[in-house]
């Protein structure tokens, strides 16, 4: 896709949320179902991922850990928006990978330790491609990828997330 393409292909996008701001408001969701054992079958729209235990709190790690999810929705949303981003402002990415790491104690989630938190410590993301981009454009880059991506703003904004049970 070239810049022109992408930015007409948002054009009529971006001008009816100006004209009509309630019609950005989208909400967007996720299902799963309770699995067999200690498991949820999530329906991606792609795929259905069953997520379980992570090894380090007794799964068996033929499941999908839910921590791991969240690492690779973050590297697929940077990927999107470095890719989105450098097309717009006529980078071209030849080559390149996405990793996401993030450090855990699980002391927290299994209830061991009340001083240990329950979720991630930190988030490493890291970004290795080859392009012909200037150190000038890269420092754009990083910085439109971290500000447009919509998984990294929400981990490092934080957001309010309301519970029910029914």
């Amino acid at each position: 896709m070239t810049a022109s393409e992408l930015k007409g292909l948002q054009a009529p996008i971006k001008e009816k949320y100006k004209l009509h701001p309630e019609s950005a408001l989208i909400t967007l969701k996720a299902q799963g179902n309770i699995g067999e054992g200690v498991s949820c079958k999530v329906d991606t729209g792609r795929a259905l991922v069953e997520a379980g235990l992570h090894p380090a709190t007794g799964g068996t790690g033929m499941l999908a850990c839910s921590g791991d999810m969240l690492l690779e929705a973050l590297v697929a949303c940077a990927g999107v928006t470095l890719t989105a981003v450098a097309t717009a402002i006529g980078v071209e990415i030849r080559s390149g990978v996405v990793k996401a790491e993030g450090d855990l104690d699980f002391r927290g989630t299994l209830g061991v330790s009340k001083e240990a938190p329950v979720g991630f410590r930190s988030i490493r993301l890291h970004f290795q491609f080859d392009s012909n981009a200037t150190e000038e454009q890269l420092a754009s880059l990083a910085k439109l990828t971290e500000r447009y991506c919509v998984v990294y703003q929400t981990l490092t904004g934080g957001v309010k997330v309301e519970t029910f049970y029914n």
